[in-house]
């Protein structure tokens, strides 16, 4: 687990690499109200519940930045730990009850997740104490994908890595798409903004634009 930033005495940055396929999984809490939200739980829930616990944070919200099982394996038991609602984007909300079937294709073997309480579109924003994340539509990776900003910060779910892009050779997936989603949306942020992706380590906007060789020039 990494502790990867503490903003002001008010943003908790909480970093973990879990389930079989190695994501990244976020916990976002507010230091003064204990609120928090869990980004993408790929698995590993008794370590995400453990890390939440280390700093008495309370999960107001699940958040899915797409709906792929290796990012949304421990919706459930998260759910069933913290009462938290699930929220996703509406095009992907249907994969979470499809879990199953699709991680059989690569010989694991994952429980669907609950369906969603709540969905999210462009424009919409998550509040947890005195954070708000804005809900940006990035699709490509997946139609419903989405990445969430909040100063300076932005994580991308499985859109954009470092040195590197989204898969789009799966079902709903599509390059043009995904580079659209990347050139139009994520590069107009600022260079100096810090990038935090589904799987990997951080990069920023500003490298990417200047070195992702899959983006083509900026």
């Amino acid at each position: 687990m990494t502790l990867l930033t503490l903003k002001e005495d008010v943003l908790i940055i909480k970093e973990l690499t879990v389930g079989p396929l190695m994501a990244n999984c976020f916990i976002c809490g507010c230091s003064k109200t204990k609120e928090a939200v869990v980004i993408d739980p790929g698995g590993d829930a008794d370590r995400i519940l453990l890390a939440l616990a280390d700093d008495k944070l309370k999960v107001k919200y699940i958040i899915n930045t797409h709906g792929h099982f290796d990012h949304v394996s421990a919706n459930g038991k998260m759910k069933d730990a913290t009462s938290a609602d699930i929220l996703i984007h509406p095009l992907d909300a249907p994969m979470l009850g499809s879990l199953s079937s699709n991680a059989a294709f690569f010989g694991i073997s994952v429980e669907n997740s609950p369906p969603c309480d709540q969905t999210l579109e462009e424009g919409d924003t998550v509040s947890f104490g005195d954070t708000t994340l804005s809900v940006i539509h990035t699709p490509g990776h997946t139609p419903g994908g989405i990445s969430l900003y909040t100063d300076g910060v932005v994580f991308v779910g499985d859109t954009l890595f470092a040195g590197s892009i989204g898969r789009t050779d799966f079902p709903g997936g599509n390059f043009d798409t995904l580079i659209s989603s990347i050139k139009t949306k994520l590069f107009k942020m600022d260079d100096n903004v810090k990038v935090l992706s589904g799987h990997g380590p951080e990069t920023s906007i500003g490298r990417e634009k200047r070195y992702n060789p899959f983006v083509g020039q900026f």
